[in-house]
């Protein structure tokens, strides 16, 4: 099996790797440090993925091995042991398979997100809570570290805005999926009479930048409060004014942290994560996506939505990008949204291939 479908071509990587390997070989490969270990990098990120590939058709062709002998014995027992293998493995395969469309620059970062509730108060506030114990919850199927950097709560119920950072492998290029407005339909529990209501929410996703990104930041740009942690009371909240908020006076950006008691380490993950937003918008400035990037962030309101989330009359999770729709809103919610990132990722790769054909 040296092809499967067309996310994941082995004797392409093969050939990638051949190239690379005589690459490594020549005498002055390392004259130039930075573009020899951007080659070494990709050279043992692509023997990673050939060796993980081999693995799992070594082992589907062992578990179909089993699964043949347990119908020839028809041994009921083994014979579900051995299907159960079977699909456990294929479905490592087509996660393997699946990561491939990962290819972007900064995919395999960790990622930073944002979410601020729309017009609406409370309901919207509460909207953007709910959306971020799906999304914490959903790293933790994932296995992926999760650190709320900034909670702001509302006045009544719900979030004002909460930054978070996600830690794993390709964190970045399975989130950025989840990135622009998402919208609620349900009965709200804050109207007396039990009307319904529409919230929405904005999701923005960055990639973490590593402490070499090359983000110049003038000290002169920046203005620098320090306020008092906030959080949930009692004695664990801070007393002194270790929470640190950054303005980046050229563009505006704003970014906070409280989540450690020393000054010092909030001021100093907060410049991380200027940087990562500042990293981010030369990106954006380099696709020529600055305008829309800045409609979107500007207005939180009806237009670009990506996802709709009903809960009544009827149950019923829908993307509008890929109309991937799930009617089993409650699992959605608990974190189960590999479906929508998966099918927006698999779009995103057909566009790419047409685009090239």
């Amino acid at each position: 099996m040296n092809s499967c479908g067309g996310g994941f071509d082995v004797d392409g990587k093969q050939k990638r790797v051949a190239e690379l390997n005589r690459l490594t070989a020549l005498p002055d490969f390392w004259n130039e440090a930075e573009k020899a270990q951007t080659v070494v990098k990709e050279q043992s990120s692509l023997k990673n993925v050939l060796d993980s590939w081999e693995k799992h058709r070594s082992d589907l062709e062992e578990a179909r091995f089993f699964l043949d002998v347990a119908k020839d014995e028809k041994n009921e027992e083994a014979l579900d042991e051995a299907a159960s293998k079977v699909a456990a493995v294929a479905k490592e395969m087509a996660q393997t398979e699946l990561t491939q469309l990962l290819g972007g620059p900064d995919d395999r970062r960790n990622a930073i997100v944002t979410l601020h509730p729309g017009a609406g108060g409370t309901e919207a506030q509460d909207w953007a809570e709910i959306l971020l114990r799906m999304y914490l919850r959903w790293c933790d199927r994932r296995g992926y570290r999760k650190e709320i950097l900034d909670y702001q709560p509302g006045e009544e119920a719900g979030v004002k805005s909460v930054p978070f950072n996600v830690t794993g492998d390709y964190a970045y290029g399975y989130l950025k999926a989840e990135a622009g407005i998402q919208r609620l339909v349900r009965i709200s529990p804050f109207d007396a009479n039990s009307r319904r209501h529409t919230s929405v929410a904005s999701v923005f996703v960055y990639p973490e930048g590593d402490d070499d990104i090359k983000v110049e930041i003038n000290e002169a740009d920046l203005r620098v409060d320090t306020y008092r942690s906030s959080g949930a009371g009692g004695q664990h909240v801070n007393k002194t004014d270790s929470a640190v908020r950054l303005t980046h006076l050229p563009t505006g950006i704003v970014v906070a942290c409280q989540n450690e008691r020393s000054q010092h380490k909030n001021r100093a993950m907060a410049m991380k994560i200027l940087k990562s937003r500042l990293y981010e918008l030369e990106i954006e400035k380099q696709k020529e996506k600055m305008e829309s990037f800045h409609k979107t962030k500007k207005d939180i309101a009806w237009g670009s939505q990506i996802r709709s989330y009903v809960l009544h009359p009827y149950r019923l999770v829908k993307d509008h990008r890929t109309n991937v729709e799930i009617g089993n809103a409650d699992g959605v919610l608990d974190g189960d949204i590999d479906p929508f990132i998966e099918a927006y990722l698999m779009q995103a790769d057909l566009l790419v291939e047409r685009v090239k054909s």
